[in-house]
């Protein structure tokens, strides 16, 4: 099939911020793109060929979507399963499959899918509802302090929280859910696997994640990660079998704990291009959104090596300021060699909400890890 410039149609399912950095690689190479968001500001908006406003939990939105495209992927996992199986079934080609977004949607199932699977992951306990904790806390079914995930519409470290006194789970929605035991880890880190149509499969390098202590996400991503080759190799191997044994088309973003014994457990995956993959943008010979483009049409994969150290900084929404958003001191941060800032499009900010990253090389992880500090310290995300 004649993908450029042609009558070719990609569609994507979701078009925030990763959804706008896969159309500049369909921009690059002339690949005509339908996205489909429930938002009329969508960030995607401005470079797609064309938009869908449209509910992605909604059956016949995302069927009527799917059935004018040739090939469907998504930037997002909340999307409804059951129209993206109708159209596998009615021939549209769709990457992620619906079997692999099926257990990944599921906290609970793809934490079932790990010890089916005999990939290492925390310890767990399944509960239908939160309001069945308690009661297991009570008999002695499940210790303190452990993790609470929401089984379902979790995102951006909304749906997760460390439950360390029973009255914790108080402010806790009542969803199916699982407790997650509590891993004691030196550092988390991730790996993305790509894995194209015929099966052929690359590995980026391992990177390592510094988490903000409040939000539960990502601030800083570096890679190469600071860790001993051996680890790097063990995880690695694991986030291959995994990708191994879901058979995912496309990206898979696999997030590891490294414990203070230095096991590599899975904590949880993701079948799209993700925000530990960033930095490939300017540090890699082919970054995670072209890559993610070629392993959905079937085509060969890119090197995955990196040129130069990379850190990527996120930028978030600043603490006390909601609105019309303002990025301070981004001519100061120009100044500095090696700094790439990219902006999503967001027009309102609100605190934690993810508006771009800044993306730091040098030849140096050292010294770009510093820089990143600067970075971080200098920007800041406010509201008019």
């Amino acid at each position: 099939m004649n993908f450029f410039s042609s009558d070719f149609k990609l569609g994507i399912l979701g078009g925030g911020q990763l959804g706008k950095m896969l159309l500049y690689e369909t921009c690059k190479w002339d690949i005509y793109t339908r996205v489909m968001d429930p938002s009329a500001e969508a960030p995607c908006k401005i470079a797609c060929n064309e938009f869908v406003q449209g509910d992605l939990m909604d059956f016949d939105a995302v069927f009527d979507f799917g059935k004018n495209v040739d090939v469907l992927t998504l930037e997002i996992e909340n999307v409804n399963v059951d129209a993206l199986e109708k159209l596998e079934q009615e021939g549209v080609v769709v990457y992620p499959s619906h079997k692999t977004l099926g257990v990944v949607q599921n906290k609970a199932k793809q934490k079932l899918f790990y010890v089916d699977n005999d990939i290492p992951t925390s310890p767990f306990t399944r509960f239908a509802y939160t309001s069945e904790i308690e009661d297991s806390i009570a008999n002695g079914g499940t210790k303190l302090p452990f993790v609470w995930k929401s089984a379902r519409f979790g995102y951006d470290g909304q749906g997760v929280k460390i439950v360390r006194q029973v009255r914790d789970l108080k402010s806790l929605p009542n969803v199916e859910c699982i407790a997650e035991q509590l891993v004691d880890f030196k550092n988390e880190l991730a790996v993305i696997v790509a894995r194209n149509s015929d099966g052929k499969t690359q590995t980026y390098p391992v990177v390592e994640m510094e988490f903000h202590p409040e939000a539960n996400q990502v601030e800083y991503v570096l890679c190469p990660a600071r860790i001993d080759a051996r680890i790097a190799e063990k995880a690695i191997h694991i986030a291959q079998k995994v990708s191994k044994k879901m058979e995912h088309v496309g990206l898979l973003a696999v997030e590891l704990f490294q414990t203070q014994d230095d096991d590599i457990l899975v904590n949880e995956v993701a079948p799209r291009p993700h925000n530990s993959g960033h930095y490939s943008i300017e540090a890699s010979f082919t970054n995670q959104f072209e890559q993610h483009i070629r392993a959905i049409l079937g085509l060969p994969l890119g090197k995955t090596d990196s040129k130069v150290a990379g850190v990527m900084v996120n930028l978030v929404g600043a603490e006390g300021y909601t609105g019309n958003v303002v990025y301070e001191n981004m001519d100061q941060i120009l100044e500095m060699d090696g700094v790439s800032p990219h902006i999503y499009g967001k027009k309102q900010t609100r605190p934690f909400r993810k508006m771009g990253h800044v993306t730091i090389v040098d030849q140096d992880m050292a010294k770009a890890r510093a820089m990143a500090q600067k970075v971080k310290k200098m920007i800041k995300v406010i509201s008019q």
